[in-house]
């Protein structure tokens, strides 16, 4: 998803997501329905770079579902900053869409609200059946054991991204491929005002993105079996002091990163006052801000040895947006004819390339402009090494609460501060309690 717009506003209602009881949702009254479907509101996540780009993609390819079906689609695109207190308002006035976007991280905590349509085999096999989407992604549609809450609709994972002139100054020959390597490569590299590494230190959802890669890395989950809050564990320490030791320890991230949380990290690397980020499809930024495609490259993201894989050498979370319905809508059959349409191999190949995200539609993959090197490491990542975040109900939570630990830490490491084992066990207790109530 574009996760890294909405961590500001998973923050403001994350602590009623899991207790809020579905009573609603659908058409408004000229809306139609299940026997006579004539109109679907949808609300589309922000995925452009502004609204109004939004609706001028969106807007012809709606234009053919309504010439294929007959089914009219009143579309408004919602802004991150406001995209998940419109859903929870949604689930408890009844007053909603007919089919949204959702950010997947928050899957399992609207399912738990139950508002959502359960992505049961027999729904599947309405848009063409489950297996046409690829595994990690469905993973991350909902708690497993249960059918999906959700569709999997436009696919991310993170990239090591790097400049090549940078490295070429500094006799770096190619990207690191390992955690060491970075480190060392890194420190040739932070020198006469130039930084490394580029970090969103007070962006709670992408603090959480990378220590919880690093915790698989480490064996560390965040959450037992039950799904309990698990932070303590020492993997989990051991994940989260290994990322805030990049700017603390090693001194590859700049302290100013430490303040960060709009994306300047990517301006920095742009400008060339960074040489390497993780992130996910940076492309399109990078262009707008007046890069070539040629100044840099881009490689999967490091792993303690050897190549990414699943478990421990696992180097992604899986990242995308997916498509929900609300589960009383009164045109349920034409809001399946929809999330059909918009997970078709056509409709993907065309939304995917316009907005540098990877198709969970397996068919749709094969499409040469998906093997350009970014999008081929890109989808390679999610389709080896990715791996969703916790599918519980708290997870929006967990967001919140490990996220501001790994930011006061990084305030801390900035501020000289000494980061130690013991120091970032403590924040992590006091998030557990958080979570714990």
């Amino acid at each position: 998803m574009r996760h890294l717009r909405a961590a500001a506003a998973i923050t403001l209602a994350v602590s009623v997501v899991a207790g809020v009881t579905a009573c609603g949702g659908g058409t408004s009254s000229d809306g139609g329905s299940n026997e006579s479907p004539k109109t679907l509101t949808y609300w589309a996540s922000n995925q452009g770079p502004s609204i109004e780009a939004d609706k001028k993609i969106l807007t012809p390819e709606l234009k053919k579902f309504e010439k294929e079906t007959g089914i009219k689609v009143k579309l408004e695109v919602v802004p991150w900053a406001d995209l998940l207190n419109r859903i929870l308002a949604a689930t408890t006035s009844g007053q909603g869409p007919d089919v949204l976007n959702i950010g997947n991280t928050w899957s399992a905590s609207l399912q738990s609200t139950g508002a959502l349509l359960p992505w049961d085999d027999e729904n599947f096999e309405a848009i063409g059946g489950r297996d046409r989407f690829i595994d990690s992604a469905v993973a991350s549609a909902g708690k497993e054991g249960e059918p999906p809450a959700a569709v999997p609709l436009y696919s991310l994972s993170y990239a090591l991204y790097y400049n090549k002139k940078m490295f070429a100054d500094a006799g770096i020959t190619a990207p690191p491929a390992t955690w060491d390597q970075l480190v060392e490569d890194g420190r040739k590299l932070s020198k006469d005002g130039k930084w490394a590494l580029g970090a969103e230190g007070s962006n709670l959802s992408n603090n959480i993105h990378q220590t919880f890669v690093l915790g698989q890395q480490h064996g560390a989950d965040f959450f037992d079996e039950q799904g309990k809050a698990d932070f303590t564990s020492d993997g989990a320490v051991a994940a989260v002091k290994q990322y805030v030791d990049f700017m603390a320890k090693d001194r590859i991230i700049a302290p100013g990163n430490a303040e960060y949380a709009r994306n300047q990290s990517l301006t920095d690397f742009a400008k060339g006052r960074t040489a390497m980020v993780l992130w996910q499809a940076a492309a399109t930024t990078f262009a707008a801000q007046g890069m070539e495609p040629e100044d840099w490259g881009v490689a999967p993201v490091p792993v303690p040895a050897g190549a990414p894989g699943a478990g421990k050498q696992t180097n992604s979370m899986v990242a995308g947006i997916n498509m929900a319905v609300f589960r009383n809508t009164r045109n349920i059959d034409g809001a399946k004819k929809f999330v059909k349409f918009m997970t078709s191999d056509a409709e993907q190949k065309i939304l995917c390339k316009t907005y540098g995200s990877i198709p969970p539609v397996k068919a749709a993959q094969s499409d040469p402009a998906f093997a350009a090197p970014e999008l081929k490491v890109l989808r390679d990542t999610l389709a080896t090494s990715a791996a969703p975040l916790p599918q519980v109900p708290n997870e929006s939570q967990f967001e919140t609460a490990v996220g501001t630990a790994v930011k006061e830490l990084f305030a801390d490491a900035a501020a000289g501060s000494p980061v130690t084992t013991e120091s970032v066990k403590a924040r992590l207790e006091k998030a557990q309690q958080t979570m714990q109530g």
